[in-house]
């Protein structure tokens, strides 16, 4: 209800909200894999959280910048050369992938830290963490940004 103001403003806005979902989930769930993996083979152990992180940081943004540049291009010239819904859109890409990979990461180890199967607990708390975050932020920036 927060944002009806925004959707109402801005129709175009609903349209995005899926791609900017599944792509933070998506890269959340890869994260999570790879560390789940290199914890049940012993190539990651909890001593290496921080190191971990950066990594997966570093990674994020260098993907969703990407993602953002390519993506704003294509909105720019979809939706008639409108350069605010290119940069809320690549600003929200960025934010929200970078997020993701961050919870992707760290949840894992904190659930093995916590003496619980991180296997369990990735997947369901990843995606839902994720995607109320993702809409919070893509609806914070869209408000600020079109001031509404």
């Amino acid at each position: 209800n927060k944002y009806e103001e925004a959707f109402a403003a801005i129709p175009a806005l609903v349209g995005f909200i899926p791609m900017l979902m599944d792509t933070s989930g998506n890269g959340g769930s890869q994260s999570a894999a790879l560390i789940i993996r290199g914890m049940a083979i012993d190539e990651i152990s909890l001593g290496d959280f921080f190191k971990v992180v950066w990594k997966e940081i570093r990674v994020a943004l260098m993907v969703s910048t990407t993602l953002a540049i390519v993506n704003g291009i294509r909105i720019y010239i979809m939706y008639g050369q409108n350069m605010k819904l290119a940069v809320l859109i690549g600003m929200t890409l960025v934010c929200t992938v970078s997020l993701a990979e961050l919870i992707g990461s760290s949840l894992p180890m904190l659930a093995k830290r916590l003496r619980l199967d991180p296997a369990l607990v990735a997947a369901p708390l990843i995606t839902t963490c994720v995607d109320a975050a993702a809409i919070t932020i893509y609806f914070s920036i869209a408000t600020s940004l079109f001031k509404l």
